[in-house]
């Protein structure tokens, strides 16, 4: 081995090591299409933020459920001191001041159970104490009172309670097909990425290919050459293909190095992790109904529910809207009990227990009432309001339709596009074929003397074009498929609805 040779080796044996060492601090994956996806749904930004926003959504809910749920409150105000300057007049019209030095507590529980007709019954339960630091005079006072209300418009008009609940409902279904929507148009850009970084790695095993072939005819062109077989010009131009080749390579490898970087990004994985694609170019012959394919989308897509909610919403701003110019009802009643004292010098527990004595001696106090609200001239305001809900509810109706049109005519040419890159496809399959024969023979031709250096520098042209076409071609036929899957939240490869 001479020593060019020895220098050589050391080098290469130095690159292999640090790449190792680099690599023992990174992740390793190899992936699949399927396997790019998981990742990019549990780990990318987008599909973490759109989690969030399905939370909410669902907490919403829970929300506006909780609201028909018996609430319980607790106000205590303890201690409040007050030192203030108070008037005094008395029967000749002498006004007289003196100062006052308060402190008090107070504490409130309320129980409160809201009704589905958007009334509710409530207990109300207050003890308050204060004394009077100037003269020790203590006044207390314990109230329990049981109350009642009831608007009667909720019976005849609009319910709050239930239509808050019903845009709460309707809201959540709205997010939760949001995010599955997302989630499928994620699994789209995932599945572009994927088929781009696996187009240019292609590319990188097509130039590398090509450059070895064109080393391959630079040597049997020099050894031609120096026989004396073949022109210096044929030699020179051997050269320069050569350079182009190489150069071409450089270029393929610093394009998969980029996408690879943007993909990793895509999929939430660390940029120092290292991934390869798995490049075999299977497919499967997808069979697809289009009457299917449409009634699925038109089932299936968020478009066509988001009309139908706000359809359903712009019904509830009717009702709503309609209730305002309405005779308005409302129904109060309570009963209650209470308990005082007023005495100087006592403490604050026996203060609370003459309260309660007063209270069980006392008569209790009731009350019931009706009040009713009836608008007389509002110069038809009020019926305006309810014309503009009831011309957006047509707007809503028109764009349903419209919506429903646009999916229809989309479903269809995205069919029409799969079938023709299908067929694209096969024909190009043969292509390859057909092209990697034609250059072995035009090889073999080339290193029998038979042609130049040009006729073989075209045939290789034509063998990169089909390998080149074959790719696109392949990967416009998998992303129009993804993109039906999209588009019907149905995929026909596998047969099966996208849960």
């Amino acid at each position: 081995m001479t020593t060019h040779d020895r220098r050589k080796s050391f080098y290469a044996i130095t690159i292999l090591v640090v790449n190792c060492l680099f690599l023992q601090g990174q992740s390793i994956h190899t992936l699949t299409l399927g396997e790019s996806i998981e990742i990019a749904k549990s780990k990318s930004y987008s599909m973490l933020k759109l989690g969030e926003d399905l939370k909410i959504a669902e907490y919403n809910l829970k929300s506006a459920t909780s609201r028909l749920k018996t609430h319980i409150d607790m106000t205590i105000a303890t201690p409040q001191y007050s030192e203030t300057i108070e008037s005094w007049k008395d029967t000749t019209g002498i006004t007289y001041y003196y100062p006052i030095r308060e402190v008090g507590h107070s504490g409130t529980l309320t129980i409160n159970q809201p009704l589905p007709t958007d009334g509710n019954i409530f207990v109300q339960n207050t003890l308050s104490s204060g004394e009077n630091l100037e003269s020790s005079f203590r006044s207390s006072r314990l109230r329990s009172r049981i109350g009642f209300n009831q608007p009667l418009s909720s019976f005849y008009a609009y319910n709050r309670i239930r239509s808050s609940l019903k845009r709460a409902e309707l809201d959540y279904e709205r997010s939760n097909k949001q995010f599955k929507r997302e989630e499928l148009n994620l699994v789209y850009q995932v599945s572009s990425a994927y088929y781009n970084l696996l187009s240019l790695q292609r590319s990188m095993e097509i130039a590398a290919l090509d450059l070895e072939r064109q080393m391959e005819a630079f040597e049997i062109s020099k050894n031609k050459y120096a026989a004396g077989l073949i022109r210096e010009v044929d030699a020179l131009q051997m050269e320069v293909d050569l350079a182009e080749a190489q150069n071409n390579y450089d270029i393929a490898q610093l394009n998969e190095s980029s996408a690879k970087n943007s993909f990793k990004e895509l999929l939430g994985l660390e940029l120092g992790d290292s991934i390869s694609l798995n490049s075999e170019l299977n497919y499967q012959v997808v069979i697809i109904d289009p009457v299917m394919a449409v009634d699925l989308a038109l089932k299936n897509r968020l478009e066509v529910r988001e009309q139908e909610i706000q359809i359903e919403l712009q019904k509830l701003n009717i009702k709503q809207q309609r209730a305002n110019g309405m005779i308005e009802g409302r129904i109060d009643a309570y009963f209650e009990k209470a308990g005082v004292n007023q005495q100087a010098g006592i403490g604050f527990l026996d203060a609370i227990s003459s309260s309660y004595s007063n209270l069980l001696d006392r008569d209790a106090s009731y009350g019931v009432g009706l009040t009713v609200t009836i608008p007389i001239l509002d110069w038809g305001e009020n019926r305006a309001q309810v014309r503009a809900a009831e011309s957006r509810l047509k707007q809503a109706h028109y764009r349903k339709e419209e919506v429903e049109r646009e999916i229809e005519t989309e479903v269809k040419n995205l069919i029409a596009g799969i079938n023709s890159n299908l067929k694209r496809l096969q024909v190009l399959e043969k292509n390859v074929l057909v092209a990697e024969k034609s250059f072995e023979i035009t090889r073999q031709r080339f290193a029998d003397g038979d042609i130049d250096s040009q006729d073989l520098a075209l045939e290789r042209n034509r063998l990169n074009n089909a390998y080149t076409s074959h790719l696109r071609a392949y990967i416009n036929y998998q992303l129009s498929l993804a993109d039906l899957t999209r588009k019907t939240f149905y995929d026909f490869r596998t047969k099966q609805e996208v849960n």
